[in-house]
């Protein structure tokens, strides 16, 4: 877990520190959105390139693989400083790109065992803290006098040396044994073949998730990639710390709530009390839009509540959802496939949303961006597990055997 986490948190060191900046001195009006739009769009398209390359990726070029990414990051946040905006807007595209299958050749450390769950919530926890972290750490470059095309860099090279620490650590974690395989399924490389015939068999209780997820990613990453930009129309001015204080309380929540998913030891269990974790963090997301409309929290209480409600669902996915669903199934299949399919939706549908907001098209200002899309996404949400939990229902029972294996094991 330690490894796991810290090697993430790295990561973010090289992919978050920009949005602390605001980017106005440049020749391109709201440049923000240009760059992170542009990091975005790397990061999808690497999310579909990793639907092949993470599910076939054999665990012993996982750390090289890791590496040479990170490296590659570094290099284009080099080459962002050194090239003159607007057209530096590519370097971040390449950054994304060099970036977006990091999690799932770490996941693929962790998947397949008796306490993934926990491991899962340890990385996922890395992300969400990072993300306040990495930003605070941006902001206090940018207060030391390092400027806006250059803090990126700087502040991969301070994550830099840590990070090749926390590989070498995943490196050396054993394979999952045979205690492991028995109450998990075998975690095993999957062919095109085999992921389209997965993604057919269970697509009318799969494709909801996905749609679930699609909308979550979108209004977390417009939470993570605009705070500070949300914080001041929020009515307060986020000093470096702010983004850290606020995090850590999300964070803390849901490790706790999704680690202790590895106490349901029958999996077909554990899946269902997934998607219930996933509707109560709708339900905390809608208390924090209803209590902000009536003016009941402050800036700090509905950023910290609207985390957590966007994130209990959005970690449930990563550490419960989909690997009990292949516990339950034991269909071939590894979680690096599951994953990254839908990521590749939700990162495509958070571009769409940029591109609109973009031009025009969506509510002026990010903050009625993020509550009128957290509203459509609370409702659609909603509506996407129940008919996702009615289909597994369903299945489970016409799939007894299968199930009655697992629960032995």
């Amino acid at each position: 877990m330690l490894a796991a986490f810290g090697c993430y948190f790295c990561m973010y060191g090289f992919r978050r520190p920009f949005t602390a900046a605001t980017y106005l001195d440049t020749p391109v009006a709201d440049f923000k959105t240009v760059l992170v739009t542009s990091q975005v769009l790397g990061y999808m398209l690497a999310k579909f390139v990793g639907i092949k390359i993470v599910a076939e990726m054999p665990p012993e070029r996982r750390a090289i693989a890791l590496l040479a990414q990170i490296l590659a990051a570094e290099a284009t946040l080099v080459l962002f400083a050194l090239i003159p905006p607007p057209w530096n807007a590519a370097c971040l595209f390449l950054n994304g790109l060099s970036l977006g299958m990091v999690f799932g050749l770490v996941l693929g450390f962790l998947e397949g065992r008796r306490v993934t769950e926990m491991l899962v919530a340890g990385l996922c926890a890395s992300f969400i803290l990072a993300d306040g972290v990495t930003k605070s750490v941006g902001a206090w470059l940018l207060a030391q006098g390092v400027t806006e095309l250059w803090m990126p860099a700087v502040a991969g090279l301070l994550f830099l040396a840590p990070l090749v620490l926390f590989v070498a650590m995943l490196a050396r974690v054993p394979a999952p044994g045979a205690a492991d395989v028995a109450a998990r399924a075998p975690r095993e490389a999957m062919t095109r073949a085999e992921r389209w015939a997965f993604v057919r068999r269970h697509a009318p209780g799969l494709l909801p998730l996905v749609l679930m997820y699609l909308g979550v990613t979108i209004v977390r990453s417009i939470r993570a990639d605009f705070a500070p930009e949300i914080w001041r129309e929020l009515g307060t001015e986020a000093v470096p710390g702010t983004f850290t204080r606020s995090e850590l309380w999300v964070a803390l929540g849901v490790l706790v709530l999704n680690g202790s998913a590895i106490l349901i030891t029958d999996s077909r269990r554990a899946f269902f009390v997934s998607l219930a974790t996933c509707g109560l963090g709708f339900g905390l997301l809608v208390a924090a839009l209803a209590a902000l409309r009536a003016e009941a929290l402050s800036s700090f209480a509905f950023m910290v509540l609207l985390g957590f409600g966007l994130y209990l669902p959005y970690v449930a996915v990563h550490t419960t959802v989909f690997e009990r669903l292949l516990a339950v199934t034991r269909d071939r299949g590894n979680l690096g496939f599951l994953m990254y399919f839908a990521d590749s939706i939700g990162y495509l549908g958070y571009v769409v949303v940029m591109v609109i907001s973009r031009f025009g098209i969506a509510p002026a200002g990010v903050l009625k961006l993020l509550l009128g899309a957290g509203w459509v996404v609370a409702g659609v949400s909603v509506l996407c597990l129940v008919q996702s939990a009615s289909y597994f229902a369903r299945a489970g029972a016409r799939r007894a055997p299968a199930i009655a294996v697992e629960e032995v094991g």
